[in-house]
């Protein structure tokens, strides 16, 4: 394997080389703070959105439905692009796509129109799709392959400080720019007044996300600018990819299914949480004072990842991720059995389990898939789509059955990512 500070593409057929690169590993994780801010702020969106059109709880999970099925269409090709143009250039891509759908939900709001919303977030997901199936694998393979997942890790600690300012950032500029009234008002107005209430409502994200699509862009430039070095694989040739293929790999295959339910869960719970502690009989806190609580949830997130991190040096990796697993699970099942604070502070604390799930499922999806790690990291992001169909299944459940018991759903999530920590992610 061989490494060089150039501003060539690579083959996208790359192995960890011996040293890690700290300047490039810096540069990379404010790309992982971008996307976990972006995608957190749609725990923002999914009130607002509710709130505007009077919709369900299904319904309104079509928000991350449309989000995270852009994961599965565009995660297979995105690893192609790699192939082709190489991590840097990807990267580059991925930006000025994320930038694009930023800019549309400027119109999506002067209509407003809830299928506009959902267009704009499918091409800022594209585009967030083309930079993880990147990022990912770019980061585990910018050192020494023992320690991967803990580099990643540690890259996943600036995406989840991400996710943690976003709930008040959002909250802050689009929550407390905006109010809401309740469903039986709504139906009181009259259409044009009904349509002059959207209208205020809905332009409260024009001038957060217009400030989102600028960032994007000088992003963008200082990364096109940026001398990132080339991962390339002495040892691959196409006649090896050839007689391989990832569907060969089923620590990969059992990696993918294990990130479509982590997805899920995560994104489950963290949907939920402001209604969740709207409600009576948990906290009873405005949709305001209730997104600033989702930052709690996102911040034990960050602090795990730290922490998991260091943890990872002195313990196997998969072992870890399995506790952390049987424990997030335990802790939904508490806030399921419980009421007022108690549910409350257990479902935040499910954050901090979280935390090490994606980068550790990851690396150890992607170990020792050399050439095909590309390909490898397509399919793992691809199955983020579980981000998208999970929670609308609890969301049709929580319509049927309410919103307290809907969250045995990521606990059966759970249980399946201890299997694959303990037994499913060991490979020949």
């Amino acid at each position: 394997m061989a490494i060089a500070s150039s501003n060539q593409s690579n083959t996208g057929t790359a192995s960890s080389q011996t040293k890690t690169d700290y300047a490039a590993f810096s540069m990379l994780t404010t790309l992982f703070f971008v996307w976990g801010f972006l995608t957190s702020l749609n725990d923002i969106l999914i009130p607002h959105l509710k709130s505007i059109f009077d919709l369900n709880y299904a319904e309104v999970m079509l928000v991350q439905f449309a989000f995270f099925s852009s994961y599965c269409v565009f995660a297979l090709p995105a690893g192609k692009l790699i192939d082709a143009i190489g991590y840097k250039k990807a990267m580059v891509g991925g930006l000025l796509i994320m930038a694009a759908g930023a800019f549309l939900f400027i119109p999506a709001a002067m209509v407003p129109s809830f299928p506009f919303f959902l267009t704009a977030l499918i091409v800022l997901a594209a585009g967030m799709t083309v930079l993880q199936v990147s990022a990912n694998p770019y980061v585990a393979l910018l050192g020494p392959e023992r320690t991967a997942a803990s580099r990643l890790n540690l890259a996943q600690f600036f995406n989840s400080f991400g996710t943690t300012v976003a709930p008040k950032v959002g909250g802050l500029l689009i929550l407390g720019a905006a109010a809401p009234l309740a469903a039986a008002e709504m139906q009181k107005l009259a259409p044009d007044a009904l349509q002059a209430y959207r209208l205020g409502q809905a332009a409260t994200v024009k001038t957060p996300y217009l400030i989102f699509g600028a960032v994007l862009i000088a992003l963008a430039v200082i990364m096109a600018l940026f001398k990132l070095p080339t991962i390339r694989s002495a040892e691959a040739s196409k006649e090896t990819v050839g007689r391989d293929t990832i569907w060969r790999h089923p620590h990969l295959l059992l990696g993918a299914l294990a990130i479509f339910v982590y997805v899920g869960a995560e994104v489950s719970i963290g949907s939920f949480l402001i209604n969740y502690f709207n409600q009576p009989f948990i906290a009873n806190l405005s949709l305001q004072a209730a997104a600033g609580y989702v930052a709690y949830y996102w911040g034990g997130a960050m602090v795990g990842r730290l922490l998991g991190s260091g943890l990872q040096q002195f313990i196997r990796a998969n072992v870890l991720l399995g506790l952390f697993a049987l424990v997030a699970g335990a802790l939904v099942c508490a806030s399921m059995l419980t009421f007022g604070h108690v549910a409350m502070w257990t479902i935040i604390a499910v954050g901090f389990f979280n935390s090490i799930m994606f980068p550790t499922i990851f690396t150890l999806s992607i170990e020792g898939l050399g050439p095909l790690t590309a390909d490898g990291s397509g399919l793992l992001v691809a199955a983020i789509v579980g981000g998208a169909i999970i929670p609308l299944a609890q969301g049709a459940i929580a319509d049927r059955i309410g919103i307290h018991h809907a969250f045995f759903l990521p606990v059966i999530c759970y249980l399946y990512i201890a299997f694959f920590g303990f037994r499913g992610s060991k490979h020949a």
